[in-house]
């Protein structure tokens, strides 16, 4: 089992490693590694009974390690002491800006970056223009005190992938690194790709556990068709999948009385259009556009506040033990617009269930959810997942469903200032998942 110690390192000529007084080891060590380096060192607990590790400075030169690092795990097998772990954030869109590496991500990535002390990770961020693979080494970007800084490490324990966008994944360059890293180098990789909202329906369609959550939904085959969900459920969505931006949500609501079509597109301002056929609204509101490539889902009758419909943010994470936990969760009112994030409201679950026996039911109602679907997504979809990032409704009848997932959540409700907490436990987590997959592969 990993531990995590503070670290130092001492000016030396000789290769010298002591390892801390409360550091169990079956066998005296003989090599140290971090990452891919490793050398033939012998080591030897503390002489003076401290509780920490050293590394000579020469080898730590050698091993390529760091000098700010000020604290760490041990991992230990057999004869061979590991230091890390250490976490390779692989990325893409970086600038030749040294203040701001990944554009207008960087502080994203700062605010990443600077919780591995608290952890006991080495992690930093990486694409494939920064690999050097004929002397396996990449020169990452780290964050330390004084901000963005370029050091030369060893490959890593285990990568954490950050793409951007769906599309940065079909990049060939980008392709190459994952298929050389995980087969050629045996190097685990978690958080692979983005979610195809319309298979990860399909799959967790068959599976009883999550089933019941899922909202029919379809891709658009024809106009008959999406008659029979305005005829079933009132109102039906339409989404598409390519567009990670978020910007364009259109609403179709069946007026039977009137025999009336109303569409509410949502694109910064909602409008509210009205058409006497269906094909109609669709040549004006898609015009130029393949209808196939859209996402049609059930409407749902979500719970108001403030006349305003309410749905869920719930993130889940793996943990230290590599089991899923729910480490955040909010509410998010609409106003105005039901896609651009600049006219949404967050809001805590208190907020919107005042009442205490009404929060604590619907807080658990989410969680059950939340945790059953991280689990049936990992079981149906294959692949290694540290987080999941998950849209939920609840209905008049109090039934929870989900609308969407993301492999990658994105971090805005924690701009609300009562999810500082969750906001600091999300940023830990993923490297606190990574030492547990490091240990696994030792």
């Amino acid at each position: 089992m990993a531990e995590y110690f503070n670290l130092e390192v001492f000016d030396s000529p000789d290769l010298q490693f002591f390892y801390p007084r409360e550091y169990e080891v079956e066998v005296p060590p003989e090599k140290i590694a971090f990452g891919s380096s490793w050398t033939e060192v012998t080591g030897a607990r503390q002489p003076n009974g401290r509780n920490v590790i050293s590394v000579s400075s020469r080898l730590a030169k050698k091993l390529n390690l760091p000098k700010e690092i000020s604290s760490l795990c041990l991992f230990s097998n057999d004869e061979t002491i590991y230091l890390g772990p250490l976490v390779g954030i692989f990325s893409s869109g970086f600038t030749p800006f040294q203040i701001s590496p990944i554009g207008e991500r960087s502080t994203l990535f700062a605010k990443l970056l600077s919780v591995q002390s608290d952890v006991g990770a080495v992690s930093f961020l990486f694409g494939e223009q920064h690999i050097d693979w004929e002397h396996g080494l990449i020169n990452g970007y780290f964050y330390f005190d004084k901000g963005w800084e370029r050091r030369k490490v060893p490959f890593p324990n285990v990568v954490y992938d950050r793409l951007p966008y769906s599309q940065s994944e079909t990049m060939e360059k980008a392709i190459i690194v994952k298929s050389k890293l995980e087969k050629d180098y045996l190097i685990p990789w978690y958080n692979p790709g983005f979610f195809n909202q319309l298979e990860l329906f399909e799959r967790l369609y068959n599976d009883a556990q999550t089933d019941t959550y899922l909202p029919e939904t379809l891709s658009f085959t024809s106009f008959s068709e999406m008659e029979r969900m305005l005829a079933e459920y009132g109102h039906v969505f339409l989404k598409n999948p390519q567009d990670r931006t978020e910007r364009r949500v259109v609403q179709i609501i069946y007026d039977k009385i009137e025999s009336i079509y109303y569409c509410r597109i949502y694109e910064g301002k909602a409008r509210l259009l009205k058409f006497e056929t269906l094909e109609r609204l669709m040549s004006k509101v898609f015009k130029g556009q393949s209808l196939e490539k859209l996402i049609v889902q059930q409407g749902i009758r979500l719970i108001r506040r403030e006349k305003q419909p309410i749905d869920f943010r719930v993130q889940v994470n793996k943990n230290e033990t590599g089991k899923w936990q729910v480490s955040a969760m909010a509410a998010k009112k609409r106003k105005g617009s039901a896609s651009d994030r600049n006219h949404n409201f967050i809001l805590m679950l208190s907020d919107v269930f005042p009442d205490q026996k009404e929060l604590e039911l619907f807080k658990e109602k989410l969680e059950i959810a939340a945790l059953a679907l991280a689990e049936g997504i990992e079981k149906n979809l294959g692949g290694t997942f540290g987080e999941i990032g998950f849209e939920l409704g609840i209905d008049y009848e109090g039934k929870v469903w989900m609308l969407e997932a993301d492999s990658k959540p994105s971090r805005f409700i924690f701009s609300h200032p009562g999810l500082q907490t969750e906001d600091m436990l999300t940023r830990k987590l993923p490297l606190s998942f990574a030492i547990y997959m490091t240990q696994k592969t030792l």
